[in-house]
């Protein structure tokens, strides 16, 4: 989330009305329902984690141990069998 100067990009008129209950504060507006990204989605860090298990349970397929895969990955070895068991 980023600040945004509500003067820059709503009209006066709107920014005056705010000011009479807000001024000087951060005011969050929340997305309309159908337009809510989810977590990671903004930054790549989902697209990254997927990658990242998709590596684990190709690895694991191809012979490597639960212990293997959590020393490389830095993951205990229960996170590394739930990322198997749920791909």
């Amino acid at each position: 989330m980023r600040y945004v100067n509500a003067s820059v990009v709503l009209p006066e008129e709107l920014v005056e009305r705010l000011q009479e209950y807000v001024q000087g504060e951060y005011l969050y507006i929340p997305a309309r329902n159908n337009e809510f990204k989810v977590w990671g989605e903004l930054s790549g860090a989902r697209k990254e984690i997927n990658n990242r298990n998709d590596a684990i349970l190709d690895a694991y397929l191809s012979g490597a141990s639960v212990e293997e895969l959590s020393e490389l990955y830095f993951l205990s070895t229960y996170v590394i069998r739930k990322i198997i068991y749920q791909k």
